[in-house]
């Protein structure tokens, strides 16, 4: 019989048995860069059309950021040229302040770098990732750097760019002053190259995304020119510079041990101070709760940086029985309800919308976010099929930031189709003249991936979107309804007008009375019945002739470059023009 030690001997194969040491040979650390190289698909870059409009979205984000911390009105400009076959070259430049020489490569050139992911404070970007990333999408596709020119008030800086992958550093491949006086502005240009990709005017498109970027963003200025030259300008329909994101502290309800521990290494203050200090809704009324459940467990005046592991797990643990407030929605920053009403008038044109805000609320037990949803019905609201058909279209924005891919994967989809639109006279939503528009803004958006183009699920937040579009809906069924009805009393108004002059014969002949006193009793008593729809039908006319009008008079005014208040109005509608490009201007100023 062979025992245990002879047939793990015949089991090892000398010639091929290898050491720890030898096995271990291979160990070694890899870059965050050199990760999302083989995981680009993380990144967003997972198909030729999807990768040219991930690469607009990271640079005009990063510019709408810029110009925000700035508090100015932004004015981006976007260009899109092709070179050849899924070839192309991108241009994207800003009105912001700059970025200082020192850290050009930092920004362009290293992964998780950045001024927003260590704050909390609502930003559209989060993780440092983006605008490094299409730096390494074009090194990857063409071996060239990206070209950066920035103008700060004191320089103005150009750079060519690339990223050493495996120590995750910026490689700045050439870098010279340029002359202050050739720029009007200060701001920062970006050009590179891409293979890979391809130019699609579709819902997933670059024109698309910026048309929404326009939409949820009515306070900048955005210009796009496409592969043919075409220019289109979203203008500015916000009157207002949004107000700078606030940095709020930490909610006890969302903090972790860990979080605990790393805030506490940075202060020499007591226990006690540190938490009053460093979260919010922590009162010294608080912090005598804690020390009645805690007793001597804990030691609130030793020094926070000498807590301990044990010391924040008691904190945390008793943090989840004491009540405290929610967190501040101070540091959220909405669109605005007439912002949004404004934006989606002039783009999308519809026959009647509805704007909803909900009250801001908590999401993953201590992040404050807050819902903006809109529904527009009929004129130009949902999207046109090749075929000529009218489909319903769904406008998702985290952080007024558009979400256009991942759609299936996303909160706010799930959300929308968890409605029975049914009760709300939309009797089949994908088939109806419907455009959905749902901003879910947060200091922490709940991303389902580094793509950041669709939001993972948090019972809270799908709650809180339901409910809006619950509350818009209501709106819409009851405008549905009246419509409805409107058309059923003008439909039996028509039935009664055909047949006055046939019974009024036929009563003539009956009663030997007269044929023309008769209809007209006729008339009058259906007039008598359906005076409001006349009412109606001759208040469309008026209008109608009205706008014609008014087109004529706005048309001589913009010929002497009038101000009046009509020049104003035709300059909005002809700003809409631009944004849609599928309205002329008779049917706008209706």
């Amino acid at each position: 019989m062979i025992n245990k030690t002879e047939k793990e001997d015949k089991a090892k194969n000398p010639a091929t048995e290898k050491t720890a040491d030898e096995i271990f040979k291979e160990f070694r650390e890899i870059s965050i860069s050199e990760f999302f190289r083989k995981n680009r698909t993380q990144l967003g870059y997972s198909g030729k059309a999807r990768n040219l409009t991930t690469i607009i979205h990271e640079l005009v984000t990063n510019a709408l950021d810029a110009c925000e911390e700035c508090e100015i009105f932004p004015e981006i400009e976007a260009k899109i040229e092709r070179q050849d076959n899924e070839h192309y070259k991108f241009f994207c430049n800003d009105n912001a302040y700059g970025i200082p020489k020192e850290h050009i490569g930092d920004v362009f050139g290293k992964m998780l770098a950045g001024t927003k992911f260590h704050r909390n404070v609502q930003m559209r970007g989060q993780q440092g990732l983006g605008v490094s990333g299409v730096t390494m999408f074009c090194q990857m596709t063409t071996g060239k750097p990206i070209k950066v020119i920035t103008k700060t008030k004191v320089e103005c800086i150009e750079a060519k760019i690339m990223i050493d992958v495996s120590a995750n550093k910026p490689i700045i491949v050439e870098e010279k002053n340029c002359e202050l006086n050739l720029f009007t502005s200060t701001g920062t240009i970006i050009e590179g190259e891409c293979k890979e990709a391809i130019y699609i005017n579709n819902e997933s498109g670059v024109f698309e995304y910026l048309r929404r970027t326009a939409i949820a963003n009515p306070h900048a200025k955005i210009t796009f020119t496409d592969t043919d030259g075409k220019n289109t300008v979203f203008e500015r329909t916000g009157s207002e510079i949004l107000k700078k994101p606030k940095e709020i502290k930490p909610h006890p309800r969302g903090i972790n041990i860990d979080d605990l521990i790393r805030l506490s290494k940075r202060e020499n203050i007591s226990i006690s101070s540190f938490l009053i200090h460093s979260l919010s809704r922590v009162t010294q009324d608080k912090i005598n709760e804690l020390r009645s459940m805690l007793g001597n467990e804990l030691n609130f005046d030793k020094k926070a940086n000498e807590m301990t592991w044990q010391d924040a797990e008691k904190i945390i643990n008793a943090f989840k029985s004491i009540k405290f407030l929610a967190p501040s929605s101070e540091g959220l920053r909405t669109i605005g309800e007439e912002n949004i009403k404004r934006a989606l008038t002039a783009i999308v044109n519809p026959e009647i919308l509805f704007v909803i805000t909900r009250k801001p609320s908590v999401h993953s037990g201590g992040y404050a976010f807050q819902v903006e949803c809109a529904l527009c019905y009929g004129g130009n609201a949902g999207r046109r099929t090749s075929e000529g058909k009218v489909k319903s279209e769904i406008m998702r924005f985290a952080n007024s930031v558009p979400l256009l891919f991942d759609n299936g994967e996303c909160l706010i989809t799930k959300a929308i189709y968890d409605i029975e639109w049914k009760k709300y006279e939309i009797k089949d939503f994908d088939n109806s003249p419907v455009t959905i528009f749902v901003n879910v803004v947060s200091t922490y958006i709940p991303y389902a991936s580094a793509g950041k183009q669709s939001i993972s699920y948090e019972e809270e937040i799908f709650k809180e979107v339901k409910y809006g579009l619950m509350d818009a809906g209501r709106n819409i069924s009851g405008y549905i309804s009246k419509k409805k009805n409107a058309e059923t009393e003008k439909t039996r108004l028509k039935i009664l007008k055909d047949y006055a002059m046939p019974c009024s014969d036929a009563v003539s002949i009956l009663t030997a009375g007269s044929y023309d006193e008769i209809y007209v009793k006729f008339n009058k008593v259906i007039e008598t019945k359906y005076k409001d729809i006349k009412n109606e039908d001759e208040e469309k006319e008026e209008n109608t002739d009205m706008n014609k009008l008014n087109n004529s008079d706005n048309n001589s005014n913009n010929k002497s470059d009038s101000n009046s208040d009509n020049n104003s109005d035709n300059n909005s509608d002809n700003n809409s023009d631009n944004a849609y490009n599928n309205s002329n201007n008779n049917s706008n100023n209706s």
